[in-house]
């Protein structure tokens, strides 16, 4: 079994989710071809859009990003798989590595104890409160992060996929004049 047939065994059928009791009434809006493509286009925008609010935004990814892909018309499974470029377990390198990026480019110095303010929350202070704290370098960062990731993200996924076009047609070429050489 491959990396895709593994990959569409793991994520839910379009059937699946417009028989969801909870999301049956978006039906009109998921029900659009496009959104469940596997095309070059709409996977790599919908990669491209799951990884920009992946990092942007720490909670209610995968809502923002699904609206975002039935505006846009990218593929929904794969916005929706690629917001999870934070989780848990990634959390806090990527909004550390924020921070520091956007205190580069503001030019201002990192405090060593804004980082340790946004560690994990005990006591009253909320997370939203630790990551007010960090303030404009932390927002800056993310919004570079994500934007740059983002497009990045799209312009990989979109040579891999020409690369790999290109490729099978090159091994089927090669492959029919073998053949037609016999």
């Amino acid at each position: 079994m491959n990396w895709r047939e593994r990959l569409r065994q793991l994520l839910p059928t379009r059937q699946q989710i417009l028989a969801n009791r909870w999301l049956r009434w978006l039906a009109p809006w998921l029900d659009q071809p496009a959104l469940w493509h596997w095309s070059r286009r709409g996977v790599a925008l919908g990669v491209a859009l799951g990884v920009f609010f992946g990092l942007l935004i720490p909670i209610a990814q995968i809502p923002v990003t699904a609206v975002a892909a039935v505006v846009l018309r990218a593929n929904l499974p794969a916005a929706a798989a690629s917001t999870l470029v934070t989780n848990p377990v990634t959390f806090a390198p990527v909004y550390i590595a924020a921070y520091h990026l956007g205190a580069w480019i503001t030019g201002e110095e990192v405090a060593p104890e804004a980082i340790e303010r946004a560690a994990p929350p005990t006591g009253d202070i909320t997370l939203w409160a630790r990551i007010a704290g960090l303030g404009r370098p932390l927002l800056v960062g993310l919004a570079t992060l994500a934007v740059s990731t983002g497009l990045l993200t799209y312009l990989l996924i979109n040579l891999l996929w020409i690369w790999r076009i290109r490729s099978r047609r090159r091994q089927g070429l090669a492959g029919r004049r073998r053949h037609d050489g016999n």
